[in-house]
């Protein structure tokens, strides 16, 4: 599965769009972890155990996307846009959302369908 940013794959055209896909991830932040990362707000620096949380629930949401995306017959999905958000009480809830839109695209000549 092709996963773009951009509204096209180069070198292949679309035969059909499949509508918009989603993937969603919403993790909460334990206390051990948000003090790790108010610690490191003190003294400077980056935060490890906040970057390794946020990686997890994109590649979460993305996986999910990707799934999505399968479920319709979709060869790329074209146009993802990532979005994060803080939730909950005290912002103790990370959400990562995913979106894009899937597609088919046409078959390269010579070659087997995605997917053959």
């Amino acid at each position: 599965m092709i996963f773009t940013t951009t509204n096209g794959v180069e070198g292949r055209e679309v035969d059909r769009y499949l509508g918009v896909v989603f993937g969603d991830a919403v993790l909460g932040v334990n206390v051990f972890k948000d003090l790790l990362g108010g610690l490191r707000d003190l003294i400077g620096g980056r935060s490890g155990t906040y970057e390794r949380e946020l990686g997890s629930a994109r590649d979460t949401a993305l996986a999910a996307l990707q799934e999505q995306a399968r479920a319709v017959g979709a060869d790329a999905v074209l146009g993802i846009d990532i979005d994060y958000e803080v939730l909950g009480s005290n912002n103790g809830m990370l959400m990562v959302s995913a979106s894009g839109t899937a597609v088919k695209l046409k078959p390269i000549a010579g070659q087997a369908p995605w997917g053959a």
